[in-house]
């Protein structure tokens, strides 16, 4: 699998699951709609999906995804919460997505 379609996957699928987690924090936490609840699953259940496409094991794939999740959070938080990310956020979601690159696409013998 091309690395730019497996990084791509694991961009979408953190968006899902930062997007519809943030639609269930929205219908919970600031009392919006049931049908933020609703979409929010529909997008949960995505994010559920978009792993599978991966090449790797699921041991693999989620524990580098764990690494993806930590920088995406932190832009969404930027962008959407508009709190931005301090040097020690940056400096721990850097560490976080070497070690995606490492588990992911370190060439093995």
């Amino acid at each position: 699998m091309d690395i730019f379609k497996s990084i791509f996957l694991f961009v979408l699928a953190g968006l899902f699951e930062i997007g519809g987690g943030y639609l269930i924090w929205q219908w919970l936490r600031e009392g919006r709609g049931i049908e933020f609840a609703i979409l929010g699953a529909i997008i949960l259940f995505l994010y559920g999906v978009v792993p599978t496409l991966q090449p790797a094991n699921f041991g693999r794939v989620y524990a580098a995804y764990g690494g993806v999740f930590i920088a995406l959070a932190l832009l969404w938080g930027w962008q959407i919460d508009k709190i931005a990310p301090d040097r020690f956020d940056i400096i721990g979601a850097s560490i976080a997505l070497i070690g995606v690159f490492i588990i992911m696409y370190w060439p093995r013998s």
